[in-house]
This record gives structure tokens, sequence and C-alpha cells, in this order.
């Protein structure tokens, strides 16, 4: 208990030295700067700005308010980490659930690891903090590694050294960002797994992908037999992609819109169009959950 009085007590006093403007540190150069960096202080919430950054892009309403309760209850147990901007200026690198359920229950102040790193060097610290966690989708740890190819310029040799992972482990990740962008939504939704989704890579006819895609759902087909309608397509062609209906009839808006709405809705969408230019707009679900999925999608509900 006594440790923990005193670690809150430096972090008070480091929040105080901080809010000098004759200490403004910018660099580990500068002067108090090792007091400050690598400590845990406590910062005025309002002060931190989120990371343009972050790569992750799915924060669940249901999941902030239960951590928000946690902090509630708890405090932060893990402080998060910033970078410093300029005078009380400071940009998330990581943490930023608990940022915003702190924020959500109204906290002044928060603990965090104050950093000194430029835009690349946060990027990355901010991607390879995402891989390592544990609640991503498959397809949200590859979109990260691609960043750190494309962005950090870093080789999967560099990425297996960053975070820890084997060079076959990160190059069976990125192959998943080769399936088309609807059973990338599946896998994001949780309706196929990671192992579905290399079985559907081996196959390169996206409307082929789409078909087996769909089987999967509506049989509920585990992975194993997944592998298997997979090499029954690739040694005997038994598996054919579903037919377009009435593709001569089907006006070029249509066409043009159609592929919109099924990577919205997440499922192949339906359209049937008569004579007179009246059609109809079917949409699948597979489930319960896939039902309220979709119903908030169309509600508008983020």
């Amino acid at each position: 208990m006594a440790k923990a009085t005193k670690k809150q007590a430096l972090g008070r006093g480091l929040s105080a030295l901080l809010k000098d403007p004759e200490n403004d540190i910018q660099s580990v150069q500068d002067k108090d700067a090792d007091k400050v960096i690598g400590n845990i202080v406590e910062l005025d919430i309002d002060f931190i700005e989120v990371n343009p950054f972050q790569p992750r892009t799915n924060f669940s309403e249901e999941s902030l308010r239960e951590l928000a309760s946690s902090v509630k209850e708890l405090g932060i147990i893990q402080p998060i980490t910033v970078r410093k901007l300029g005078f009380n200026q400071y940009q998330l690198v990581s943490g930023e659930r608990r940022y915003r359920a702190s924020k959500l229950i109204g906290l002044e102040t928060i603990p965090a690891y104050i950093r000194i790193a430029n835009d690349q060097e946060s990027l990355e610290m901010a991607l390879v903090e995402n891989i390592q966690r544990q609640d991503l989708d498959p397809i949200e740890i590859a979109l990260s590694y691609q960043r750190l190819i494309d962005e950090i310029n870093l080789t999967q040799e560099q990425m297996s050294e960053r975070v820890g992972k084997k060079r076959s482990t990160i190059a069976n990740y990125l192959r998943l960002l080769k399936l088309d962008p609807i059973i990338q939504t599946g896998m994001r939704d949780g309706f196929i797994s990671m192992g579905h989704g290399r079985a559907l890579i081996t196959i390169e006819d996206t409307s082929a992908q789409l078909d087996i895609y769909e089987k999967i759902l509506s049989n509920q087909l585990s992975v194993r037999n997944t592998e298997e309608l997979v090499r029954n397509y690739g040694e005997t062609k038994t598996v054919q992609p579903t037919p377009k209906k009435q593709t001569e009839t089907v006006p070029t808006f249509i066409k043009d819109g159609i592929g919109a709405f099924s990577e919205y809705f997440g499922h192949k969408i339906d359209v049937k169009v008569s004579k007179n230019g009246k059609g109809k707009i079917t949409i699948p679900f597979h489930s319960e959950e896939d039902f309220n999925r979709i119903t908030k999608l169309v509600k508008g509900a983020k």
C-alpha cells in the first residue's frame, strides 16, 4: 500500500512539473526530461487528443460502457501511452478504449506514460501495440501488418522481430487481404474464422469464393468441411459459382451499385428487375445475430 501511495504522489509531482511553462520538455535532452519520459504521470484528459494513426477502427459501444463501469469502480489499472506535442498538448499512442471510457464517466485526469516520438515512430508504436492485442479480428491484424509495410517500410523479417511472430504467421495474415471484401467483412463480424478464410484464399475465382462462403454460412460448415469443399472445387470443379440472374435485363445503374450494397451488408445481395423498371432487393441473413446486425445497419446504428 505504501508503494502505491508513493507512486501516485510521484505522478502528481510530475504533473505539476509538466504544467510549468519553464519546463516544457520537447526532447530527451531537455532539462528534467529524465524525470518525465517513461514515468507514469497524471495528465489532464482535456490536454490529450486522439491518435490520427489509430489502427483500430471498431469500438463497441457496449464494451466501452462495460469498461467505463470497471474504471469507475477500480480506476485505470493500465496507464495509457501518449507522446508530447507541445506545452500541455499530448497525443494518444495506445489506450484509446481506456481514454474513451474515462471521458465517458467524466474523469478529469488519467494516468499516462509520456513518450517523445515523431509521426512515424508513433504510428509504428500504435500498430505494433495493436497487433499484440488479444481481442482483434484477423482482418484488423492483417491491415496493421500491411500498414507497417506500406507506411513504415518494414520487411516481413523486420516485422517478425518487432512483434515476435514468425514470418509464416505474418504472411498468412497478409494473404487474407486477397479475399473478397464481403468475406473479409464476414470474418470481422465473426461469421467465419481465419481457418475458413485461409481455405478460401486458394480459390482465385471471386464468384466461386463467394459461392462457397454462402455455403459455409448456410450450412454452418466447419473449417475441415470447408477445406474439403475447396479441394473438391479444385480437383473436379463440382462447386460452381451461383449463376447471375437476369444479367441481360439488369440496368447499368444497378450493376454499378450492387457491389456497394453487398459490401455494406456483408452478403451477396440479390436484385430482380421487371420489364417496367420496378424491382426487388433481397438481403439474406444466416442467424438471429446476423439479422440484428443488418437491422442496426439499416437503422444507421454505429
